[in-house]
């Protein structure tokens, strides 16, 4: 049996490492990339001049986009102007400048890049390495998240492989984007939570992926709702409930302290109409297009996520687990209605469900839904006990 273990790491640590080798020889442009290049150009180099980081940029990134110069307004948009935006971005420094606060509310993305950087990488493949090996880690902490749970090696490798394919997840894994980070930062600081019982490196972890994506604070905010509700059980005290959230709303209070685009301008930008000078001079913001917009497209975006094929599975196992008088049960039908609200309140911020960015949610319902078929023990007990 040790030596089926053994073996079976040593696949799992091989497939990662060519996983990780295929996502970097597999990269994919996406035009996010020209603001996070920027953002580690203006932090490496405070006195460079916008013209000349702007120059700098778009002469390294060039070759590597041959369509950066040949956008064409007939191609179809979602918002007015969305087509031509980048072609001024790439001739205009100002608006260029301008634009790179739309990305400056994820500083630990940022930082971490920048670090990669200073380590000598240049300075897209530090941006790729930070969603590359997010992915690698991702899968590490799914593998030994399901081993404690099934108690069974196969059965855990064979899943983590199953996820490891899941496309979100490759596609955010490809893309110069937070998304894979603001992932494993979210797993990690469910699972050291849960599983390991520290409150403090929880803490820690959500502060830091509230840093990548702010988004995940509406999250964080009902989780924190349902800790406090069930602190007893959970043997925490109510101080350290109200202590760790303070430093996660301290975190977002700091990202929305130091932003200088508004919310009605960010939604604007990439649902509306684009704007090219988001800070000197906005559009001014109409609240009747932005029912419209949410009207128009609420139903098809959820209905093309995996939300409603994984809220099937939520249904059908919680039914069977159902006991009306269980806190157990109230518990885990409470955790999954967090977590939907939480999408729908962030969609009514962001209107977009595009899949790559929603992978810390389909990676949380999934993960726990093979918990609660797999094991009896309450998710919400203070001690965590492996498998049935």
């Amino acid at each position: 049996m040790k030596k089926t273990k053994n073996i079976l790491v040593f696949i799992f640590s091989l497939y990662v490492c060519l996983m990780s080798s295929y996502l970097y020889t597999h990269q994919y442009y996406n035009v996010d990339l020209e603001a996070y290049v920027g953002l580690v150009y203006k932090a490496e180099y405070p006195d460079m001049k916008i013209e000349d980081i702007h120059k700098k940029v778009y002469t390294e990134l060039k070759g590597k986009n041959p369509k950066l110069f040949g956008i064409t307004p007939q191609d179809e948009e979602i918002a007015k102007g969305e087509n031509t935006y980048y072609k001024v971005l790439s001739e205009n420094p100002k608006a260029y400048g301008e634009e790179l606060q739309l990305f400056s509310v994820k500083p630990f993305y940022n930082f971490i890049n920048l670090m990669f950087f200073k380590a000598g990488c240049k300075v897209t493949t530090s941006i790729f390495l930070t969603s590359i090996l997010s992915y690698a880690f991702i899968l590490v902490l799914v593998f030994s998240f399901l081993i404690r749970i099934l108690k069974n090696y196969p059965l855990a490798f064979i899943i983590t492989i199953l996820i490891s394919l899941f496309k979100p997840l490759l596609e955010a894994s490809r893309h110069a984007s937070a998304d894979s980070l603001s992932c494993l930062l979210l797993l990690l600081s469910l699972y050291v939570f849960v599983v390991r019982k520290n409150h403090l490196a929880a803490t820690v972890f959500a502060m830091l992926c509230v840093l990548t994506r702010p988004e995940y604070f509406i999250l964080y905010s009902f989780l924190y709702i349902l800790v406090y509700f069930y602190r007893n059980t959970l043997q925490i005290k109510t101080a350290q409930v109200f202590l760790s959230y303070g430093y996660i709303f301290l975190s977002f209070s700091l990202i929305q302290y130091f932003n200088q685009i508004s919310w009605s301008v960010l939604f604007m930008n990439q649902f509306t109409k684009v704007q090219i000078y988001p800070i000197s001079a906005p559009d001014p913001f109409s609240f009747p297009d932005y029912l419209n917009f949410i009207k128009k497209t609420i139903m098809l975006d959820f209905n093309g996520s995996y939300f409603p094929l994984l809220l099937i599975f939520i249904v059908i196992i919680l039914a069977n687990k159902l006991a009306l008088g269980s806190k157990k049960s109230w518990a885990q039908c409470l955790f999954f209605a967090a977590i939907y609200v939480s999408v729908f309140l962030r969609y009514l911020v962001f209107p977009s469900l595009a899949n790559r960015m929603m992978i810390g949610f389909y990676l949380t319902i999934i993960l726990s839904l093979i918990y609660i078929q797999n094991s009896k023990i309450d998710i919400f007990k203070n001690s965590l006990q492996d498998g049935k």
